[in-house]
């Protein structure tokens, strides 16, 4: 049995990467504190929570931080048009800051010593996550479990390796050979990366629709969204925003299938699904086709350009 070193708070998932860390930190002496953030995210908190705690977590953190996502991350990079190389609009890029703040206001709350997440050293995740907390608590540790030399013979540094990992321990995940991908949803997109989608020959992978509804954008029956005065009112910005992933997301609005640059120097190949983002993207740039002169958008297009690339980037 290791030595006890202290309490770490883990940004949870409940999926395959987590739950092998979990376990890995609790036989390297912590005590760990799990931390699971709702972001719009489709999930069974409550199953999530019943299995942290069975990994042997001492606490769980279910933490609904989805109107604030909104309102301080999504709708900033709105209005700044933001889009990565031309076609990406940030979902994961602008939810990992939102889920690290409160990681270290959760941390701090606590006492404990450290922090750890699951990114893997290949993305960008690390970066974002990392900045996030000693920008806001310098002195805050950090614990890498992908990164770190491990004491286990097995070690679970990659997906295939993390499988047999969790076979090991009893570790339950959603990863088949039917579902060979990484999923990552919240308010803003739903992304799928990695497995066999790191081979750019395979086009259609079989995977079932997410946000968008096959069946009904193939009816190519028109939607109108109707103001105050004809329908239903949404008041928030929140209700706003999941009232166009609904209607967007049933008519394939926003999908799309790209090979990004890292930060990290790796190319990586992303499908993409962000109904509202891109509905309200391209609604901005409307507006400011009215409202702004030549030479205000030009300049306002520079700075969109570069404030993508910091989000990107975790900066």
């Amino acid at each position: 049995m290791a030595q006890p070193k202290g309490t770490v708070v883990l940004a949870y998932s409940g999926g395959l990467d987590t739950s092998c860390i979990l376990v890995w930190l609790k036989e390297q002496g912590y005590d760990v504190i799990a931390y699971l953030a709702n972001i719009g995210q489709k999930e069974d908190f409550e199953a999530a929570r019943k299995k942290a705690l069975a990994l042997g977590a001492k606490k769980v953190y279910i933490e609904d931080i989805s109107r604030e996502f909104v309102e301080e991350f999504i709708w900033p990079a709105v209005q700044a048009n933001a889009l990565y190389e031309d076609r990406y609009l940030l979902g994961t890029a602008l939810a990992r800051p939102c889920i690290a703040r409160k990681l270290v206001e959760i941390t701090q709350r606590e006492g404990a010593q450290y922090v750890a997440h699951g990114a893997t050293g290949k993305g960008n995740d690390q970066v974002r996550f990392e900045l996030t907390c000693y920008a806001l608590c310098p002195n805050i540790k950090v614990r890498q479990p992908k990164l770190e030399p491990l004491q286990r013979p097995l070690r679970p540094r990659n997906r295939p390796r993390l499988k047999l990992f969790n076979e090991q321990d009893g570790i339950p995940v959603p990863v088949t050979p039917q579902t060979p991908w990484s999923m990552d949803e919240n308010l803003m997109h739903i992304s799928y990366e990695a497995g066999i989608l790191e081979n750019p020959k395979v086009i259609d992978h079989g995977r079932p629709a997410g946000v968008a509804a096959t069946g009904l954008r193939a009816s190519r029956v028109p939607v109108k969204v109707t103001n105050a005065g004809d329908g239903a009112t949404r008041c928030s910005a929140l209700e706003l925003f999941m009232y166009l992933n609904d209607i967007a997301g049933k008519h394939g609005v926003g999908r799309i299938d790209i090979v990004e640059n890292r930060f990290v120097g790796m190319k990586s190949r992303g499908i993409y699904e962000t109904p509202a983002g891109t509905i309200l993207y391209h609604a901005h740039l409307d507006i400011e086709a009215f409202t702004m002169d030549r030479e205000v958008r030009k300049i306002k297009q520079g700075l969109a350009l570069k404030f993508s690339e910091l989000v990107y980037n975790g900066m």
